[in-house]
């Protein structure tokens, strides 16, 4: 086996993906250390070390290759990842078992205008603020599968996988999923009526939008992707992509999200 180890170089030593690549190599296995995504090879599983924003980077990168993955949080809240920086040395024998856990997030296929971009964490149509100009309220009309899905009143929209769900739902008063369910959320941002709540949809429906004269901006995984308006086309599917996060069980999940929610 070959293990990648990607450190973001402004959060985490590189002195720790060499120690990790030393102990994986004196199990009898390669190791490899990157700290810039452009240069990750073939690896059979790879080690991130970071925060969530580095975890989102990495974790698209492999799920393109088929490469499962596992984090070290040297970030802030590390809701993506399944060790603390105290804990880097545990990733070792995770990710060398063979038979440890997985789990398969879903992501989401966002097209706009022909170009097509993949998530993992959210899709956000928000309305652009800038001086000079009304911060007015936008309506945002939905379709799931071709039917009129209802209508969104708010500053924006986000449409969440079940990974984005836990940080955008929550500070909206929405559900938290677990990160392997078969279902995606839209959760209006900043709703100006009660009736924009949070829904949720399968992920085998498609999403449609008929957005508002005065263009969105749109964000994939805090990511510019561009601007949307009246006359564009935005479709949102399931991606046939999927990221696949390597863990100690969906209990040890459930136990750091208490944790850190707390």
């Amino acid at each position: 086996m070959k293990v990648g180890i990607f450190y973001n170089s402004d959060q985490a030593d590189a002195c720790v993906a060499e120690e990790l690549a030393s102990r994986i190599r004196k199990a009898g296995h390669g190791a490899a250390v990157f700290s810039v995504l452009d240069e990750i090879r073939v690896v059979d599983r790879l080690i991130a070390l970071g925060g969530d924003g580095t975890m989102l980077r990495a974790a698209k990168r492999a799920s393109a290759a088929g490469i499962p993955i596992v984090g070290v949080n040297f970030g802030k809240l590390g809701f993506l990842t399944e060790f603390e920086r105290e804990e880097y040395a545990q990733a070792v024998s995770l990710v060398l078992d063979e038979h440890c856990a997985r789990i398969e997030r879903s992501m989401l296929e966002v097209q706009l205008n022909g170009r097509t971009f993949d998530c993992l964490n959210e899709l956000a149509l928000l309305h652009p603020v800038a001086p000079g100009k009304e911060n007015k309220v936008v309506t945002i009309s939905v379709t799931i599968d071709g039917s009129h899905a209802g209508e969104f009143v708010a500053d924006g929209l986000i449409v969440a996988t079940p990974t984005g769900s836990t940080a955008y739902s929550l500070s909206a008063g929405g559900s938290i999923m677990t990160p392997d369910c078969a279902t995606f959320q839209l959760t209006p941002v900043c709703a100006f009526s009660m009736r924009s709540r949070p829904i949720a949809y399968s992920d085998k429906s498609e999403l449609g939008f008929s957005l508002p004269q005065g263009a969105l901006v749109l964000y994939g995984d805090g990511i510019y992707l561009g601007e949307a308006g009246a006359s564009d086309r935005l479709i949102v599917r399931k991606s046939e992509r999927s990221a696949t996060f390597l863990t100690r069980g969906l209990s040890e999940y459930f136990r750091r999200l208490t944790q850190k929610i707390n």
